[in-house]
């Protein structure tokens, strides 16, 4: 049995939520995983209603499950998922990028993983006043750059077998100067994996020009965060891209979209974000709990969600006729 804490979220969040917990009934029913699914409001709704976006009754929640999925909340998105990443210390930012049928990428052939280190750079927050000046200091560990370097490391001796190190330190030549370093360590250790450094403008550029050619992309927070949005669009947009925050002990599981506020309670948005980021979470379940049947379960939704963007079936939000419960319903029919 896996206990699942569900984060329902904000703006299209809650529909999206619908859809997942659909699917993993349906996965319940056919596979027997023996998921007990819990539901848990946090961000902008629980803010109004309790003073605060994440309260402690939920964080006990989380703690007790043995993973999250976690749909997207609005302007309270910081002091929800940031403070989550910290609390769990859940090092790594994993953001798949890859072709889908019928969905309008720049090239058919692109499979990337941007692996994004998920707890220093300046999105730990030290921001400061100084008078009229404002100041924010920027945090750069060996620990944490070596750590995250053997994810991706480790990550791409199970696909191509390349690892390509972005960061900018011919200007910032302490922090990433010692980024760069730490990853190019790590790199001796892995002989038989490519290993090659690239500045984060020349990767932008290269998402565009020649995306087929990265792997596995290792970089720090900000520029992680960034890079990875662009990636998403390469393929065709963010309601494809999922993601995974994952640490020692524990993972959390999200769409790397917004709450898209616009069109909240239209029943128009993609969930294949979503439902790919429990595909996700069930390749962690597979590989942490050593069970075939979550693996299995990983494949054939996957498969399942290619197998309904393939045929053509798209939601409202991306031009197609399909409400999102009748576009998870696609899905969960082919779930065999």
């Amino acid at each position: 049995m896996y206990r699942i804490s569900l984060i329902t979220g904000d703006g299209i969040g809650p529909e999206i939520s619908e859809s997942v917990l659909d699917v993993l009934n349906a996965i319940n029913d056919r596979f027997g995983l023996g998921l007990e699914i819990r539901s848990l409001e946090a961000g902008d709704k629980a803010l109004k209603k309790t003073g605060k976006a994440l309260p402690q009754e939920v964080i006990d929640v989380i703690t007790r499950s043995d993973a999250c999925l976690k749909a997207p909340v609005g302007e309270s998105a910081a002091d929800v998922i940031v403070y989550l990443r910290r609390l769990l210390n859940l090092y790594a930012n994993i953001r798949p990028a890859k072709s889908w049928p019928n969905m309008p990428a720049l090239k058919e052939n692109i499979d990337l993983v941007i692996v994004r280190e998920n707890t220093e750079d300046l999105y730990a927050g030290m921001e400061f006043d100084i008078g009229s000046t404002a100041v924010a200091l920027r945090t750069i560990s060996e620990s944490a750059s070596k750590r995250i370097a053997r994810y991706a490391f480790m990550a791409a001796s199970q696909r191509k077998g390349k690892v390509t190190c972005v960061h900018k330190a011919n200007v910032m030549r302490k922090t990433d100067g010692l980024f760069a370093r730490s990853c190019a360590a790590v790199a001796e250790e892995f002989k038989g994996i490519s290993f090659d450094q690239m500045y984060v403008d020349a990767c932008a550029m290269n998402l565009i020009r020649q995306p087929e050619s990265f792997d596995v992309i290792v970089t720090t927070n900000l520029f992680g965060d960034i890079l990875s949005d662009e990636a998403a669009q390469v393929v065709g947009g963010l309601g494809m891209a999922p993601a995974a925050n994952i640490g020692e002990d524990f993972a959390l599981f999200e769409p790397v979209h917004g709450a898209a506020f616009d069109i909240a309670g239209k029943r128009a948005a993609n969930p294949s974000s979503f439902i790919l980021s429990a595909k996700m979470m069930f390749e962690w379940l597979a590989a942490r709990k050593k069970d075939p049947k979550a693996a299995e379960v990983a494949r054939k939704l996957e498969k399942a969600v290619y197998d309904v963007v393939a045929s053509g079936t798209k939601t409202k939000d991306i031009g197609g006729n399909k409400t999102t419960m009748e576009f998870t319903q696609e899905v969960i029919s082919r779930l065999t």
